[in-house]
């Protein structure tokens, strides 16, 4: 999809028909082809023959087909398609409501939760997404269940009662209801018709509760940048980070999670994971995609910064760049002001020595042993542990004891500058760090850190102006993907000492430091 191209929302039905006819792949999972000839609803790309114009009806979401009656494509099963990156590049209402209803809110506190997250009445909320989507809430999350609940009948060898309760349904019939609804089939004809066997180790031959699963995501793919992202952050215990593959341990829900993102040798993303709770599994696969970006369009990232000259060669250097997101948002924050002013490998070492000391120690999790500690513990222990100067040591107690407390939010999905605001005031939090949270928490495609000597040192590599005011006037170019330009300054840096440039001003721990 070229940068020049409408944006789905503003996408005309000719042009939409025009996607249909061509099979593009690039848009699937950005919309769905509902046919009213044959009850049915497609992926972009699928291979049947193409409808006439006057039968075709375009929905945004598999959930507002759900809602008009018709069903997916037993061929082209629109529900495997990637997410759509839109969820990613808005910020608005809708974009932070689906956001939430894939972390699994609905199932945790109902659409009123939902509704108090994002600051609207329960109706009301109702109203703006049928409005805007064509379903409501507990739709859009029904289709949420209803994709997991696929995914892992034609991935796994689970029982059909285990996909039940691993996608989040409160009972097997409200599962078998809804898959026959959804697909035009039983759960079990379903699996039948997958291309290939399921993983059989994914239940035979590992632990119970272990799952396998390949993820979808949009090509291409800069495997070996993220993975060695992993590798420099790595904190041993709760992270194990190689060239292909990156495990970590993580509490959700239900209780200790672990998984493992693995390229294969066929290119596949396999993940391999390890639930306290199966019910985690949709939670869990939302947030290792949100920490991966495998919901992006890379090919329009891509083609819009390559447009600009200096842009070109890193781009075709480093094709399908990603911006790495955050398992888990409190987590973030706490590593972001560690790792304020120093190098990666000292903020490593850090949190390392905080996680040893206040992490939950459990057991059967390969080759980790430890979990993030939580923000209760930093709160109450942190002083014992942190080393530096004493206004850093309070500002991340206070912030950890905030987050404890509940008097600062931090989710996937707030809204980004009322994120910002509430970080920006809170003691020893500056613009970098709240800037820095909401590229990683959000996933944000357009925050640019002109104080990152990183970026900073990537931009005069690359003929950019490197100084904070000359790149911020320059990035401008490159809006809405000021994120992704951020992540290919850090690739074109020739070393990486600190974030921040030393002869910046901006206020770090309370005050103006040089």
């Amino acid at each position: 999809m070229s940068s020049s191209a409408p944006t789905i929302a503003s996408m005309s039905f000719d042009e939409r028909y025009r996607v249909i006819q061509s099979r593009d792949p690039r848009f699937d999972g950005q919309f769905v082809t509902a046919v009213r000839s044959t009850g049915i609803y497609c992926r972009p790309s699928c291979p049947a023959r193409t409808p006439k114009e006057s039968n075709v009806t375009f929905y945004a979401t598999s959930a507002a087909a759900h809602e008009a009656g018709y069903r997916a494509c037993k061929r082209c099963l629109p529900e495997a398609a990637p997410g759509s990156p839109a969820w990613n590049l808005r910020g608005d209402t809708t974009a932070r409501a689906m956001r939430l209803i894939a972390d699994g809110v609905v199932e945790r506190e109902g659409v009123p939760g939902l509704a108090h997250r994002l600051g609207y009445s329960p109706r009301h909320l109702t109203r703006l997404l049928t409005a805007e989507l064509g379903a409501g809430p507990l739709a859009l999350s029904r289709a949420h269940r209803a994709h997991t609940a696929r995914m892992l009948l034609v991935g796994t060898d689970l029982p059909a009662s285990d996909v039940a309760f691993s996608a989040g349904f409160a009972s097997v019939r409200q599962f078998n209801d809804t898959v026959r609804e959804v697909f035009g089939m039983a759960p079990l004809e379903l699996r039948a018709r997958r291309r290939h066997p399921g993983p059989r180790s994914a239940v035979e031959s590992v632990a119970p509760g272990s799952i396998d699963l390949v993820l979808p995501h949009r090509g291409p793919f800069d495997a070996d940048g993220l993975f060695a992202w992993m590798i420099a952050r790595a904190v041993p215990g709760v992270e194990v980070a190689t060239p292909t593959s990156y495990a970590r341990t993580l509490m959700l829900g239900g209780g200790p999670a672990w998984f493992e993102l693995r390229l294969d040798d066929q290119a596949h993303l396999r993940l391999r994971t390890r639930l306290s709770a199966l019910r985690d599994l949709p939670v869990l696969v939302a947030r290792v995609r949100r920490l991966f970006d495998l919901d992006a369009d890379p090919i329009a990232v891509d083609d819009a910064l390559a447009r600009q000259p200096e842009l070109a060669p890193l781009v075709a250097g480093v094709p399908g760049i990603r911006v790495p997101g955050a398992a888990d948002p409190h987590e973030m924050l706490v590593r972001a002001m560690v790792g304020q002013q120093i190098t990666v490998s000292a903020a490593r070492t850090a949190l390392t020595a905080l996680t040893e000391a206040l992490g939950e120690r459990i057991d059967g999790f390969e080759g980790t042993h430890l979990l993030f500690p939580t923000m209760a513990a930093i709160a109450e222990r942190g002083r014992e542990v942190l080393r530096g100067p004493a206004a850093r040591t309070n500002a991340l107690v206070g912030a950890a004891a905030a987050l404890a407390d509940g008097s600062l939010t931090l989710t996937a999905g707030d809204d980004g500058a009322e994120q910002r605001a509430a970080l920006l005031a809170m003691p020893g939090i500056g613009p970098w760090t709240a800037d820095y949270v909401r590229m990683r928490v959000l996933g944000d495609p357009d925050v640019l850190l002109p104080g990152d000597v990183a970026a900073r040192a990537g931009a005069a590599a690359s003929g950019i102006p490197s100084d904070p005011t000359g790149l911020v006037a320059w990035a401008a170019r490159t809006a809405p993907w000021r994120s992704y330009l951020t992540a290919h300054l850090w690739r074109a840096a020739p070393t990486t000492r600190t974030r921040r440039a030393p002869n910046v001003r901006t206020p770090i721990l309370g005050k103006e430091k040089p």
